[in-house]
């Protein structure tokens, strides 16, 4: 497992050199002036088709092919495809969000979902109670149906709306990855689980490397909704991590669901684009870049590792502390009184 993990690092870095040299040979840069960024250099973008291409190679070569793997397959195809070419030509909100719910349909009658969850107050919440029946998949559980849908759009975007800053979401999901990897093999003893996380973990760090501020590339949509989907999925894969993908991820998550909440209070559509995600009141506050991306890795290690010591109703008590954090550093960056250092800025903007 060490040696496959190994083995990938090396290449996504091996790709990703190639890549860049490829990318501005074919003209595939990014649109500084789209997202009105004060620098003239145009970087790779969006270089997060090559995460996407080094797993499905790395899972065609050591995974089975099943029901199961060959839903997760065309779920990540589909992502990839339409995030490449949201990309490079923008396509409505709508339609991105119809793509990612068929992505999440196509996972959830293809075999990944969760039947159970954990209660943190005692006792465990049933998702299979009411179930219908389809000719085609057999019997499909209402309840978890549900809830894969929401936890997977939920982890898709919030990682997407956090690659504003450059490291953030390789960073991040490195840390994911690493700690649902650890708790696969170390406390459930699934192998192949496990082998799935570290080989994300070794990908997303490889990308690591190369995006962090300041970067040599972007990843953008096809990047991060590519890795938000595959943490969201590791975490409902045999129901029993999702408590610790939401406390490594709880940051974005948290994030997200403040920002949509704040936008349907004011009126508009959550998927309006805007200035009100964390890392954009951090930088309105003076912080720079390569400081937000260490806030989130601290905040995704810390409450990370800790899920992997804590019981359940630790684990709530960890959730309600990551709550008071985000909540603390949003009134904190309520009303900053320094302007944006845009001219620092060197990752695009995104749109929501």
């Amino acid at each position: 497992m060490l040696a496959a993990a190994a083995t990938v690092f090396a290449v996504t870095w091996l790709s990703y050199a190639v890549a860049l040299r490829a990318y501005r040979r074919f003209r595939l840069l990014d649109f500084p002036e789209r997202y009105a960024l004060k620098r003239t250099e145009r970087l790779p973008y969006p270089t997060g088709l090559v995460a996407v291409a080094v797993f499905v190679c790395a899972m065609a070569v050591l995974l089975p092919f099943r029901e199961k793997e060959l839903g997760l397959l065309a779920a990540v195809a589909i992502l990839a495809i339409t995030s490449f070419i949201d990309d490079r030509t923008p396509i409505p909100s709508r339609v991105r969000l119809c793509v990612q719910i068929a992505v999440a349909v196509i996972l959830f009658v293809t075999g990944s979902r969760i039947y159970s969850i954990t209660n943190p107050l005692g006792g465990v919440l049933k998702l299979d109670s009411v179930s219908i029946y389809t000719a085609f998949f057999g019997s499909l559980p209402v309840l978890s149906g549900l809830f894969t849908l929401g936890w997977l759009l939920l982890t898709i975007n919030a990682l997407n709306w956090l690659d504003g800053v450059s490291g953030q979401v390789s960073i991040l999901s490195t840390i994911g990855f690493l700690m649902l990897g650890f708790l696969a093999f170390f406390r459930n003893g699934e192998t192949e689980i496990a082998l799935i996380a570290f080989i994300l973990a070794a990908i997303a760090g490889a990308g690591a490397l190369f995006d962090f501020p300041p970067p040599k590339m972007l990843i953008g949509d096809t990047g991060s909704m590519f890795f938000g989907l595959m943490l969201g999925l590791l975490g409902i894969y045999h129901g029993g991590k999702v408590a610790t993908a939401f406390l490594a991820l709880g940051l974005p998550l948290l994030d997200a669901l403040f920002v949509v909440l704040g936008r349907i209070a004011r009126g508009h559509s959550p998927f309006r684009g805007g200035q009100d995600h964390l890392h954009h009141r951090l930088l309105r506050c003076g912080w720079t870049e390569r400081q937000i991306v260490a806030l989130t890795a601290v905040v995704g290690m810390t409450f990370g590792v800790a899920a992997l010591f804590l019981s359940t109703p630790g684990k709530g008590i960890a959730a309600l502390l990551l709550v008071a954090v985000v909540l603390t550093l949003r009134l904190l960056t309520r009303s900053p009184t320094a302007r944006t250092p845009s001219e620092r800025s060197q990752s695009q903007t995104p749109r929501a």
